[in-house]
């Protein structure tokens, strides 16, 4: 197992390597934290392009240094105007792939620009300059890419576009092949000369959703026109000693701070961790969690969400009396995209970044536009049509979102950074991760690499399975079955778990950076 890399002054992590070196070069010729984190967000959208990219969304938590502040930033697209329940007649739900589910604006070309006209030192045309490259020259096409473009074959087949950039020659192209995606340059250089504006409201915008509309799109050029993403206060809670912070909703981060409300309740110091006890109690804290997040989460702006009960410590304490060793407690959930990309930064001036994008599934829609070589989300598919569901769909709504980035205060100032790619299995992750590094003292790439699980219909498993690594003892496993979890034993390190990522500083203000094992990532400190 690799140690965490420890660095003095700076430190970027992120689930490729490439994408790491960027922003690193970007804090070697003067650029911040927040300038660096847009470059990686850019690069991230080249380099893992079946996980993430300019047709998608993003959230971001920020810590400036200057004023000591902590923000977040809702870097989510709303459905459109014209988009209602009835488009969809005599459907049960949306499809989840095709135009049908290109129902929501992307919103993280937006949230490039909100950061830096707030917080950066360089232009967007710097910290593109990375992303533009990569795109134009290409890049050593990685096993993860391959995987998934095997998987998605079929689905990438169905669109002409799509297939021309991911399928070169009707085919899947091997393991450090060079892959280049000529009209992603062209799109990003544009978006570097003429800003967000040209994206959303200028001629690379209407040519977006005219290629869209020919085939049968939704949107129209003033849903784009309008979207906004929104500056907003983090939600928090406090853990052993830490003030937590995760994004509010429409993003599901409040269901990583309930947990730590009810763990709190638990002196995890006497379990062993990766014990049955560590496993069930993590498990069904989580469950329990999950009933109140599908029952409340929804765009606040059209439902309110009783974020002070959900959070309040009373309530924590009567869900934990809840939990019994002896046996599983039966909860319900759906099936949610998985496919993420997650990284942090911190600088040498203390301004910390921790932020997370998608296009929900992996290769979103499976819908490119056209000759902009923007693959789009297919977010908008986890809207409800069902009249009386919480989720419902209804234009210009934001959906029930599943990207957390998170971050851990101590003493005033950041002490983790933490996220993870995962759907469902990112508020797990971070609960596995943050207790490993808190209770246990675990450096942050030995909390990555130990065992995981996830639990639930994550990735569209027909059953409600408990996933765990093989490297976890048939003991344990034997117990986890004797109390009631469907136990699904998996690789020793499956990519299923996700792509997790941490930063720790430490009290002499060391950077500690933790990237997966499962993952293409790389901790790059000075």
């Amino acid at each position: 197992m690799n140690k965490a890399i420890v660095a003095n002054k700076t430190m970027v992590v992120s689930p490729h390597y490439l994408a790491s070196q960027a922003g690193n070069a970007i804090l070697q010729k003067g650029g911040n934290a927040f300038d660096a984190a847009v470059g990686v967000s850019a690069c991230l959208a080249v380099v893992y392009p079946h996980m993430t990219g300019l047709g998608g969304d993003s959230f971001w938590l920020t810590y400036n240094a200057k004023d000591k502040i902590i923000r977040a930033y809702n870097g989510s697209g709303r459905s459109g105007s014209s988009v209602t329940r009835d488009v969809y007649k005599g459907k049960t739900s949306i499809p989840t792939r095709g135009i049908e589910s290109v129902i929501t604006v992307p919103g993280m070309v937006d949230s490039w620009d909100a950061i830096l006209k707030e917080y950066g030192n360089l232009s967007l045309e710097d910290v593109l300059e990375p992303a533009i490259e990569y795109a134009k020259s290409g890049f050593p096409f990685s096993k993860d890419q391959q995987e998934n473009t095997v998987k998605n074959f079929k689905m990438l087949q169905r669109d002409n576009d799509a297939a021309a950039i991911f399928l070169p020659d009707g085919k899947v192209p091997k393991v450090n092949e060079r892959f280049i995606q000529g009209n992603l340059a062209d799109t990003l250089k544009e978006i570097a000369k003429y800003g967000r504006d040209s994206f959303y409201k200028g001629e690379l915008g209407k040519r977006i959703i005219q290629r869209l509309k020919e085939k049968g799109g939704l949107l129209n050029e003033a849903d784009f026109a309008d979207h906004k993403g929104r500056w907003t206060d983090p939600i928090t809670t406090t853990y052993r000693g830490y003030q937590m912070y995760q994004v509010p909703p429409n993003s599901q981060g409040f269901t990583g701070l309930m947990a730590l409300n009810i763990l709190e309740n638990y002196d995890l110091r006497s379990i062993s961790e990766g014990s049955f006890e560590y496993y069930h109690l993590l498990v069904e804290t989580l469950k329990r969690c999950f009933q109140d997040r599908n029952r409340y989460l929804t765009d606040p702006d059209f439902q309110s969400i009783p974020l002070d009960k959900l959070l309040s410590k009373s309530y924590a304490q009567e869900m934990a009396s809840c939990i019994q060793f002896e046996r599983v407690n039966d909860v319900q959930t759906q099936s949610i995209g998985s496919d993420t990309a997650h990284a942090a930064i911190v600088d040498e001036e203390g301004n910390a970044v921790s932020f997370i994008q998608s296009l929900y599934f992996e290769f979103g829609s499976g819908v490119v536009a056209g000759d902009t070589g923007v693959i789009m989300q297919n977010r908008g598919s986890f809207f409800s049509l069902d009249s009386s569901h919480i989720n419902r769909l209804e234009p210009r709504k934001r959906t029930f979102h599943t990207l957390m980035p998170a971050m851990a205060i101590k003493d005033g100032r950041p002490r983790i950074l933490y996220g993870t790619q995962g759907g469902e299995g990112q508020p797990q992750t971070q609960t596995i991760m943050i207790t490993r590094m808190i209770d246990y003292g675990m450096d942050p790439q030995q909390a990555i690499s130990e065992p995981r699980f996830v639990w639930g219909r994550t990735w569209g498993e027909a059953s409600q399975e408990l996933k765990i690594e093989g490297r976890v003892s048939l003991a344990v496993i034997e117990q986890l079955m004797a109390a009631g979890h469907l136990v699904k034993r998996v690789e020793q390190f499956d990519g299923i778990m996700g792509h997790a990522n941490a930063i720790v500083i430490d009290d002499q203000g060391f950077l500690h950076g933790g990237v997966d094992p499962r993952s293409d990532g790389a901790a790059i400190g000075r």
